[in-house]
């Protein structure tokens, strides 16, 4: 992929103006995103496409959509530009007199009372090694750990390749979501059974794919087949779709040290099977110091109970 800086027009810029639309998939928007005129960034589009000599985009109507090839360029387009800011920051780093940076990556559902908890941990005990974090989809942070984008990532899946490792740091009970003056609030501990009887509200594979998996595990235990209310991007949605009364939802504890639900009843599910494992994914082969001490560190706080953690 280096080779493909050898023309003599292409810059970062073109990479830019080509993620952009590769994202949005709509030039009006890309444009809009990066503030430039609809016509230059159409141009710029087309000379990046003739210095490639291969087509990115297949133009229609309403947008715009990639080819194979587009497919392949932006994930690499990507990686360039994510490298070069990580050589920005490592150089900031070390003329900072910081003993280099970690790359921690989050792929969504990180309890971000126990994430803060750690990152004070890591300032309090080793404040000469920077931490940068990139919060990124599932299945790029497998691709970016594979390809050295990061050191390390936290996730909620912890079935790996070979070449990988997935270490659990701590398990967060399942708790439901349940609107006020629901049937479900006879119960003190409501049974997953029970839960499983009326609407849920639960996230989109698509925007959560690892917390998806362990619920869908967790829900093919009982008999019931759980009927789907609505399914949501975000924990924020999930919660308000619950108090207008869609249906019933899970989180965890620790997802709700971050927030104060209105109208909304939390009860622990009556279920020794459900809870949500968190695990530390790195590559397997010999590791830096820093990143020993940050998975030594990272095991400690999921030995520490819930309410000693520190608040985001």
């Amino acid at each position: 992929m280096d080779s493909i800086f050898w023309g003599r027009s292409m810059n970062l810029r073109h990479l830019r103006c080509f993620i952009a639309v590769g994202e949005e998939l709509h030039f009006g928007r890309a444009a809009r995103r990066l503030h430039v005129e609809q016509s230059p960034l159409s141009r710029t589009i087309r000379q990046l496409e003739a210095d490639l000599g291969v087509t990115l985009l297949e133009r229609m109507p309403r947008g715009v959509c990639l080819t194979p090839a587009g497919q392949v360029f932006l994930e690499e387009a990507r990686r360039v530009l994510l490298k070069l800011e990580q050589a920005r920051i490592k150089t900031r780093a070390v003329a900072a007199g910081r003993q280099g940076t970690l790359r921690i990556a989050l792929a969504g559902g990180v309890g971000w009372a126990r994430l803060a908890t750690l990152l004070a941990l890591c300032r309090e005990e080793a404040p000469e090694v920077g931490i940068r974090l990139f919060e990124a989809p599932f299945q790029q942070v497998l691709g970016g750990l594979g390809h050295d984008l990061y050191d390390a990532a936290l996730a909620m899946a912890g079935e790996m390749e070979a070449g990988m490792v997935a270490m659990p740091l701590w398990q967060d009970p399942l708790v439901a979501v349940i609107p006020a003056r629901h049937p479900l609030l006879v119960h003190k501990r409501v049974p997953l059974q029970e839960v499983v009887r009326y609407p849920l509200v639960l996230r989109h594979p698509q925007a959560c794919e690892e917390w998806s998996r362990q619920c869908e595990r967790l829900l093919r235990l009982v008999e019931t087949p759980p009927i789907v209310a609505e399914y949501v991007t975000t924990h924020s949605l999930m919660l308000a779709l619950v108090a207008a009364g869609y249906g019933v939802g899970f989180t965890t504890a620790a997802q709700l040290m971050t927030c104060q639900p209105v109208d909304l009843i939390v009860r622990p599910v009556d279920d020794e099977s459900a809870a949500l494992t968190t695990y530390l994914l790195y590559p397997e082969g010999t590791l830096s110091e820093s990143l020993r001490h940050f998975i030594d560190r990272a095991q400690r706080v999921g030995h520490m109970p819930l309410d000693t953690q520190r608040p985001p």
